[in-house]
């Protein structure tokens, strides 16, 4: 794909706000002048918004002031007017409900935020799992010239001489100490080992999966994923990337033009080599939403069916992100699935050029992190969709982070009615329950919980544990952080508290899956199924007002991306001229 720049200089859509001698234009310059800023900066260059979801409350992006003002020298430097403005920064470590509940929210903020303001192009500041969707979302809607710059993973962690992976040693510890293999006092000196230094989670987890996923489809420079957030190449890239949109704006290169159907499929295919997050699936189907761009669930499922999970990191595999970099990091995951056959390598990125004339000279460091295909840690590594009378909208399986002996597995259900169901009844020894069972819980979808929480890595019962079991089938139409692991059966659609066939399975129901044929059954007659979908009755209540109202009425279901449906779609970046 070759991209034919547009002439410069052109009318700038800034100029409406600064450009004249009028009441209007004098309003706004004189007021942006109270920040000391020269007159000749409002010369007809091109202003540039750095959207930022900085936070303090959001430890993932504690440190984006830094790379704000490294941006901004880069905006600079290139002959540009960099302005930098906050908006909502849904935290995943403290957010409650969850943080998914404000993605939305958020991708709202930014979209508002981009239309009514002087801007002619924006850098994105993004970090924690749903700050970069929903950046990215909200810049689609809008449509101007816009680039990510990803915040980057925090350092390893270290216990007892073993690598701590953000998430993944923490269910792992947790399962321990409630199988009587660790210590309290243990676990809790683990918890100065969790998290040494500022950045995102250094699993390949929903952050880490999240900026190689705006990488892979074009919209961050070739290298943003992997960089540390406290190496100093994490500023470069924060300067490069400043210095680049100044470009963007002149050229006009617009998120449409990235975001076509074959950034998606190129970045699905990634998920799959990197074993990344099945959030990625729920992220990438809403941001496509707003592209205006068809993807489905049975995308992911085609694209991902032959493509080897190549990179070992937790949660599937040894290493963490650190690693990853030093490897050589996304751009060389790119450049194996471009030799493949598996990446369109005209997609144009950010850069003005292609993907693959971004990676084709990259080398690869370290195959202990980053493995030869014939080493891969599961030969099908994309995310698995099943379907059948359980999940006739699809459900979700990460098979690089499962275990092999359940994917073809027929087993008897244990019923939990939503989260609090499940954390008053999991812990009691005369829970009906072995390890051939299935956990299934309901009402954590997007309208159930509401926000579709991070619930469906429900650990297992202790008196299980006890006997050595690491692993049992669970089933749900919540989510799990990218940082966990196990046979977990997510996203379950039509949701539970739409009236989905989640909601009227029974304790004692057998239910069947197989992964391999993507299936998901559950095993009682049709006319079983019907007499009890008309005799279920809803139990979730509407929320009284605010956010969560919103949100209720109008969020779509997992398989749609959950995003809210009057927001699909793009809306332009035109605004009416307001008089003062």
């Amino acid at each position: 794909m070759s991209f034919t720049p547009a002439p410069w200089p052109r009318r700038l859509r800034s100029r409406e706000w600064f450009e004249g001698s009028q009441k209007d234009q004098i309003y706004h310059r004189s007021w942006m002048k109270n920040q000391g800023l020269p007159a000749d900066l409002f010369d007809g260059r091109p202003v540039i918004g750095i959207c930022n979801t900085w936070s303090e409350l959001t430890p993932c992006n504690a440190h984006l002031r830094d790379l704000a003002e490294r941006v901004k020298h880069g905006i600079y430097e290139a002959g540009g007017l960099p302005l930098e403005f906050p908006v909502f920064s849904p935290g995943e470590s403290s957010l409650r409900p969850t943080a998914m509940l404000y993605r939305n929210l958020c991708a709202m903020d930014v979209e508002e935020a981009l239309r009514a303001n002087p801007l002619d192009g924006v850098v994105l500041l993004a970090g924690c799992d749903k700050t970069t969707p929903a950046l990215l979302m909200g810049a689609a809607s809008v449509d101007m010239p816009a680039i990510v710059v990803s915040g980057g993973p925090m350092l390893n962690g270290w216990f007892q001489g073993e690598r701590v992976g953000s998430g993944t040693a923490l269910w792992q510890m947790s399962e321990a100490v409630k199988a009587g293999e660790m210590s309290n006092d243990e676990f809790l000196d683990a918890e100065q080992a969790m998290s040494r230094s500022p950045g995102s989670c250094n699993t390949m987890g929903t952050a880490s999966t999240m900026a190689s996923m705006a990488e892979a489809l074009g919209m961050a420079l070739s290298g943003n994923a992997a960089i540390p957030a406290v190496d100093s190449r994490r500023r470069v890239m924060a300067h490069l990337t400043g210095r680049r949109i100044v470009d963007m704006v002149k050229d006009d290169l617009k998120p449409s033009d990235i975001l076509t159907k074959e950034a998606f499929e190129n970045a699905i295919r990634v998920n799959g080599a990197i074993g990344g997050s099945t959030n990625a699936v729920i992220h990438l189907l809403a941001i496509a939403g707003r592209a205006e761009i068809d993807l489905s669930l049975d995308d992911w499922d085609r694209l991902g069916r032959d493509i080897p999970t190549i990179v070992n990191l937790m949660p599937s595999g040894k290493y963490l992100m650190e690693e990853f970099f030093y490897a050589g990091g996304l751009p060389v995951v790119i450049k194996r699935l471009g030799e493949s056959g598996h990446l369109h390598r005209d997609a144009l990125t950010v850069s003005g050029g292609t993907v693959w004339e971004e990676v084709k000279e990259v080398r690869n460091w370290n195959e202990d992190v980053i493995v030869p295909v014939e080493k891969a840690l599961t030969e099908s590594g994309g995310i698995a969709v099943l379907k059948g009378n359980l999940a006739p909208d699809g459900a979700v399986l990460k098979p690089s982070a499962a275990t092999e002996k359940l994917m073809v597995h027929r087993g008897r259900a244990v019923v939990f009615e939503d989260i609090d169901d499940y954390k008053a009844r999991i812990a009691d020894p005369d829970l009906d329950v072995d390890e051939n069972c299935i956990l299934v819980m309901k009402n954590c979808g997007p309208r159930g919980y509401p926000g579709m929480a991070e619930v469906g890595n429900m650990g297992l019962p202790p008196k299980i544990l006890k006997t050595g079991v690491k692993d049992m089938i669970r089933i749900s139409d919540a989510r799990m952080s990218g940082t966990a692991y196990g046979t977990v059966i997510l996203h379950t659609a039509p949701e539970a508290a739409r009236g989905g066939p989640l909601a009227i399975v029974q304790d004692g129901d057998v239910i069947e899956v197989d992964v391999p044929k993507r299936r998901l059954h559950l095993d009682i007659s049709d006319e079983e199924m019907n007499r009890r979908l008309a005799d279920w009755k809803t139990a979730a209540k509407r929320p009284a007002g605010g956010w969560e109202m919103l949100y209720h009425d109008h969020v779509e279901g997992a398989e749609r991306g959950a995003d809210l449906d009057f927001l699909r779609g793009r809306r332009g970046r035109a605004v009416g001229r307001e008089s003062h």
